[in-house]
């Protein structure tokens, strides 16, 4: 996919930060809308269709963390970038849990940011080739990588894009060990404390999504990586 293709939902309540980016992302060859509030960037991402998301954290009317997971409950795949002069912890591991591909501190070099929005796409479109017509027999579940759904002969659940790839990596590599860094690196493509924190509460849920089957079992090796061990 070319830049020119892809459409870039920004939402910066700094007017000047704003026009800045928006000038800077058109001029390397994006289409971006600007919104300054979180309940107008949340009406244009309903009203249009977007390829990418770009959002501030501390924005009036609705903060970026609930902006993100409104865009999560209606699509579980676009990126989403948070610009913020946030730093805590907290707030990243909080990002990243809702299911964020990346997170940019104020301030920061233009340069930087579309290096990582490149590196998202290509990661993004990576997965989407990788992931293409894959199917998983995980004892009772059927697991269709491509769109994302677990489903046995009772039930069907859709996943989130990060919970499907994980899965998907532990699928790939069944009753043997995954290192920890290698899923991190795969799925966020760095590595460092935030992140593992992050990871933790993924391979929770996805024990949770697979519970009902007792063949299964993942196994975390504290310090080595995950199993997801699966008994005929």
């Amino acid at each position: 996919m070319s830049n020119e293709k892809i459409k870039i939902l920004l939402v910066e309540d700094d007017t000047n930060l704003g026009f800045l980016l928006l000038e800077f992302l058109e001029s390397n060859g994006f289409y971006a809308k600007l919104y300054r509030d979180g309940i107008s960037g949340l009406n244009g991402f309903e009203s249009s269709k977007f390829d990418f998301c770009i959002l501030d954290v501390m924005l009036p009317k609705l903060d970026g963390f609930s902006l993100a997971e409104k865009i999560r409950e209606q699509n579980k795949r676009v990126p989403i970038i948070f610009l913020t002069a946030r730093s805590m912890k907290e707030d990243k591991i909080r990002g990243f849990n809702i299911g964020i591909d990346d997170y940019v501190t104020k301030p920061f070099d233009e340069d930087e940011l579309l290096l990582r929005i490149e590196s998202v796409l290509n990661r993004v479109n990576q997965d989407a080739t990788e992931e293409e017509k894959i199917v998983h027999q995980l004892g009772k579940f059927t697991f269709d990588v491509n769109n994302q759904e677990l489903k046995s002969e009772n039930e069907s659940k859709r996943l989130t894009s990060k919970e499907s790839q994980i899965l998907s990596i532990l699928a790939s590599s069944k009753n043997n060990i995954v290192q920890r860094e290698l899923i991190m690196q795969k799925v966020w493509g760095e590595t460092d404390y935030f992140i593992g924190r992050s990871l933790d509460v993924f391979i929770s849920k996805i024990r949770r999504h697979l519970q009902s089957e007792p063949r299964i079992k993942i196994e975390t090796i504290p310090t080595v990586g995950v199993v997801l061990n699966i008994s005929e």
